[in-house]
């Protein structure tokens, strides 16, 4: 005998732990989370340079701005990813991302759920009460909510880095659990739940928000029908760009995360099973990961002094640069 038994796609050995085939992760979601990598580094960089030139004056900017913030540390966290997915990096690099890069990029990730829930929020405040005033709006009021998210986040995640403190071998970081202790293994399956209430939590509370903004746009559509309204009833509908995100990008990971999380902290699952579920969990984690290239379409389409600071001041450049000189344009009483 060989020490081992084959069953499927993963391999049980006579001492019965599981042996995970990674075949797919060590090639494909690499090259899939280079491309993710390259183009949410681009459009985000290009969001950090657009937003540096727009003062906070809202609670949407604040908002749009510690998003950004989220997904770019999320970002940068993906070279880590990539070089231990791939087994490009030394062993001791996997148990850094195991114990506190992988964390960190958990962490962003709930940041960003969380936010694009005050976004919403936001959004749905402001068509329905256009003129009312909430404590919400305020700027102040806004830095205050974020900052607690940040702290309430990284705070959950912690005991994550601390229980992660069984010795690290060459074997043991194959698989991050291994590193956990068993309280970090409860703690782990406790956040992940905690996380699970949060996000569903959010996305019921999103939905029921454009239920009502939908509701509303129609009947506002119904009663005027001038071009000028329906072209602001256009506008309004923007706003469904987060739901899209949401289901696109953060729904699938939450219905595969826990049956993974279950395999990981010692529930009896075979191990043709707990192959499945990672693959699963990778995937949907790949689709979750691509919200750092969708927040950015969030930008364009809700954000207007946005479009105008990373767009139409490239366009009035190229203007000038194939036009007479501004001054001769204020001379002449023309508007370049």
């Amino acid at each position: 005998m060989n020490g081992s038994i084959n069953i499927s796609n993963g391999t049980t050995s006579l001492s019965g732990q599981c042996h995970r085939d990674t075949r797919i992760a060590h090639v494909v979601f690499p090259l899939l989370y280079s491309i993710l990598f390259l183009t949410g580094f681009l459009l985000n960089s290009l969001a950090v340079l657009a937003f540096f030139q727009i003062p906070t004056s809202s609670s949407f900017i604040v908002y749009l701005k510690n998003t950004l913030v989220s997904d770019f540390i999320m970002t940068l966290m993906l070279p880590l990813k990539i070089l231990t997915d791939s087994e490009l990096g030394l062993w001791q690099l996997k148990a850094f991302v195991c114990r506190f890069s992988a964390v960190i990029f958990y962490n962003t990730m709930y940041i960003s759920i969380v936010l694009l829930g005050l976004i919403s929020l936001d959004r749905f405040l402001k068509i329905i009460r256009p003129f009312g005033k909430f404590w919400l709006h305020n700027v102040s009021s806004a830095k205050i909510i974020s900052g607690f998210v940040w702290f309430f986040f990284f705070g959950l995640s912690l005991p994550n880095m601390v229980l992660s403190n069984r010795e690290a071998t060459r074997l043991s970081v194959r698989k991050c659990a291994s590193l956990k202790s068993h309280l970090g293994l409860k703690w782990h399956e406790a956040v992940n739940y905690i996380c699970q209430l949060i996000f569903w939590t959010v996305l019921i509370l999103i939905l029921l928000f454009y239920i009502i903004i939908a509701k509303k746009i129609y009947s506002s559509y119904i009663k005027t029908q001038t071009t000028e309204c329906k072209i602001k009833q256009r506008a309004k509908t923007k706003v469904f760009i987060i739901v899209a995100v949401f289901f696109i990008c953060f729904a699938p990971f939450h219905f595969s995360r826990v049956p993974y999380t279950l395999s990981q902290t010692g529930k009896n699952i075979d191990c043709n099973m707990q192959n499945k579920l990672f693959i699963a969990k990778e995937s949907t984690l790949w689709l979750a990961t691509a919200n750092i290239c969708m927040d950015p379409l969030i930008y364009i389409l809700l954000c207007r002094q946005f479009v105008e600071k990373a767009f139409c001041a490239k366009l009035r450049k190229s203007r000038y640069t194939i036009q007479e000189p501004p001054t001769i344009a204020l001379d002449t009483g023309i508007s370049v």
